[in-house]
């Protein structure tokens, strides 16, 4: 490593450009039963509103290091392993100056979330998150675009029911996601390719036993 000061060719080094301040925000989301896939936000520190769980990039810091940094401050959630999601770079997005935020989002169990009643942070419906500041709404939905693409793609990538599991469940997994009614027929012809037996029935659940799945693995 070398102490040189860079210049370009006007003789100018880096800090002689105006920059903007970098943030991460993540948008945590989560199947219920009732309202569909839902986000969490949490309860601003001036008690000015909700956001999503997110802070300032700190210098030196990774943007990992700083999206688990503001999950572990702000929502009490840790381990989990959100997926970098894009660049929001709107100049005016933030009325407190020059922001980008590079966004983030994560699949998760309700296990690894606050519960309902926890202070602080709330678990609201994407379809209707709520008033939320900056462009917090815009991430969300991008965020929800992109997970519903990859769920038309694959029976639940993120793992959220383990490694088997019957169609039933996978059904109302896919459901949640896609914030419509799936027809059961349709949805296990269209799962029929992407799923093989496991051998194994499943236990302590309501009914008679059924037949557990797991995923095929990619002929690539």
């Amino acid at each position: 490593m070398t102490d040189k000061i860079f210049r370009d060719s006007t003789g100018r080094t880096l800090a002689d450009y105006p920059r903007p301040s970098v943030a991460v925000d993540t948008a945590l989301l989560t199947p219920d039963p009732d309202d569909g896939l839902v986000v969490l936000e949490v309860k601003r520190d001036d008690a000015s509103g909700w956001a999503l769980p997110g802070t300032f990039l700190h210098p030196g810091e990774r943007l990992a290091d700083a999206v688990n940094r503001s999950l572990r401050d702000k929502a009490g959630v840790q381990g989990v392993r959100p997926h970098q999601l894009r660049v929001f770079d709107d100049p005016g997005r933030d009325d407190r100056g020059w922001v980008l935020s590079v966004a983030h989002y994560a699949m998760v169990t309700p296990q690894e979330l606050p519960s309902r009643s926890a202070a602080g942070t709330r678990l609201m419906p994407v379809s209707n998150p709520g008033r939320l500041i900056y462009d917090h709404r815009l991430i969300i939905a991008a965020a929800v675009s992109h997970i519903r693409s990859r769920y038309e793609e694959q029976p639940d990538p993120d793992r959220l029911l383990g490694e088997a599991f019957t169609v039933r469940q996978l059904r109302l997994l896919h459901q949640a996601v896609s914030g419509q009614e799936l027809d059961r027929d349709w949805f296990r012809r269209e799962m029929r390719d992407r799923l093989v037996p496991s051998g194994l029935m499943s236990e302590g659940t309501r009914g008679r036993p059924a037949q557990l799945y797991r995923r095929r693995a990619d002929p690539r």
